[in-house]
């Protein structure tokens, strides 16, 4: 049995109540790394591209406001 298997086939065990605490921590969790990610990506300069293209749409009026 595969590590993921394990762990699908613990979570498939748990009550109500210990599942609701367990999708409750693992949203955090996945979240965080999320925003962990995200930020790597920002440091480096993955997103700089789109940020550029972003900005020079709305100089030239390819915006709207939300």
């Amino acid at each position: 049995m595969s590590k993921l298997e394990n762990i699908e086939s613990q979570i498939e065990e748990l009550s109500p109540q210990e599942l609701a605490a367990f999708r409750e921590w693992f949203t955090k969790f996945d979240a965080e790394a999320w925003d962990r990610q995200f930020e790597a990506d920002v440091t480096a300069g993955k997103l700089d591209s789109l940020a550029e293209r972003a900005l020079r749409d709305h100089a030239a009026g390819r915006s709207t406001k939300l």
